[in-house]
């Protein structure tokens, strides 16, 4: 069996792979190998409990919150916010734990289970490791020491986390959205009313999409994995700039006002400039991962500030920024941490102050986004396929050497298997579209004859 734990918390086809059992068992053993830790000395056990709108978060959360209370946790239901909301609340309320429900851009009948830390940090690999081990000890039959009478943990609502969410998003911003004119896609997801209540406040003028969650539509077609609505809509609307989350609103890409979509890389760029101009961009440097486009990195010595790479996943950025002091990291994908005022990436944030940026220089974002020029880049994610073997495949390295060899220093080639998904990830990057997609669709192939 493997492990259950990867780049981003447990995920899995709900009520399949992530039943309700599970996540009980998880949540148990979380509470157990915290208070083993220390965590809870001297005081009563409080974790705050969140989700997206996915229907199956509503019987996972009960099994969860059924979990903790079961093993002395107090816990605060926050309901419907995003991932970002429940690790700050984490914090603003002196939890010792956070739980978030969602599988972030994944297809609605997948789901997942993230654990914060007290702080509202992600929990460190060695404690998901330990809670992993507890959980399988007991899942064969040890028992668990269970508390009674008193001892059992209470549940309430606790009802002012969007509001308190929202003024903390306000009270950072460098300055107000006044004048702008926003269009928000929600994907459908935990960010539909946070982000357009944020915008509002903020100032701008805010058109939605993608903002009226079932419980069945979430990512379905909009959101940051899918740009063309909200392309259509800025600019049917003429709008200075659209923002797109995914379903749990840890990450935002942009569209400028002729609808041309602002990556990660591209955000990134604009506010590590913002926050050197600001003297809040510490030691000078940003963390991006070895997926950031070469261009991005071209930019960031051409304007003078050092760049520091790190494996794929955000956890990792976040882990080089803590450990260095740095303020500001990110990936390509939307991620962006601004550690000043946040413990992970945060979409809202993110387009709040790229738009701050957009309304403080009087500056189109296709200006302010002209600063990288993204070289062409191809991705193409390989299923039903051994991830496992990626890096001792014989077969697989000589083809990359072959590739390397062919793009020679005007391309790189970049293959992973995905953290979140069964999948591997092939990248190539050239200076000519044609060339990195004829390089990427051969190595592709290889992957799947190698490891197929």
């Amino acid at each position: 069996m493997g492990r259950l734990f990867g780049t981003d918390g447990v995920r899995g086809v709900a009520n399949a792979d992530l039943t309700a059992e599970l996540a009980l068992g998880l949540s148990v053993a979380a509470a157990h190998v915290l208070a083993e830790a220390g965590t809870f000395e001297g005081h009563r056990p409080v974790a705050v409990v969140g989700r997206d709108p996915r229907a199956s978060g509503e019987f996972l959360e009960a099994a969860v919150v059924a979990g903790l209370a079961s093993a002395g946790v107090d816990v605060l239901r926050v309901g419907v916010l995003p991932t970002p909301a429940v690790a700050y609340l984490t914090g603003a309320l002196g939890a010792d734990l956070g739980v978030m429900l969602s599988a972030s851009h994944n297809a609605m009948p997948d789901n997942g289970i993230k654990f914060f830390a007290r702080g509202g940090h992600k929990l460190a690999d060695e404690l998901e490791d330990r809670i992993e081990r507890t959980y399988r000890a007991h899942a064969s039959g040890e028992p668990w020491d269970r508390p009674t009478g008193a001892g059992v943990g209470r549940v309430r609502e606790y009802d002012q986390g969007f509001d308190n969410y929202v003024a903390h998003l306000i009270g950072v911003l460098p300055n107000r959205l006044d004048g702008l004119k926003v269009v928000i896609d929600g994907a459908h997801g935990a960010a539909s009313r946070v982000s357009p209540e944020a915008f509002a406040r903020a100032g701008a003028e805010v058109i939605t999409i993608g903002t009226d969650p079932d419980g069945l539509n979430i990512n379905h077609e909009c959101g940051s994995t899918h740009l063309g609505k909200l392309r259509a809509a800025v600019v049917e609307h003429g709008a200075d700039l659209g923002v797109a989350h995914d379903g749990d609103a840890d990450r935002c890409l942009a569209v400028d006002a002729s609808g041309a979509e602002v990556d990660g890389d591209q955000i990134l760029a604009v506010l590590a400039l913002a926050m050197r101009e600001a003297g809040m961009l510490r030691k000078n440097t940003v963390v991006a991962t070895v997926m950031s486009n070469l261009g991005f990195k071209l930019a960031m010595e051409r304007e003078g500030v050092d760049l520091v790479q790190t494996s794929v996943g955000d956890r990792y950025v976040l882990e080089e920024m803590k450990a260095n002091g740095f303020a500001l990291g990110g990936e390509q994908s939307g991620h962006v941490i601004v550690l000043d005022h946040a413990t992970t990436g945060d979409g809202t944030l993110t387009g709040l102050m790229l738009a701050a940026r957009v309304a403080a220089t009087g500056r189109s974002l296709a200006e302010l986004a002209g600063v990288m020029e993204r070289l062409p880049q191809i991705l193409i994610n390989v299923r039903d396929v051994d991830k496992s073997r990626v890096g001792s495949s014989p077969e697989l390295a000589a083809a990359v050497n072959d590739a390397e060899r062919e793009l020679g220093a005007t391309g790189r080639v970049l293959l992973r298997s995905s953290g979140t998904e069964p999948l591997v990830r092939v990248m190539v990057e050239a200076a000519d579209i044609e060339q990195a997609r004829k390089v990427a669709q051969n190595l592709a192939d290889v992957v799947k004859s190698a490891l197929g």
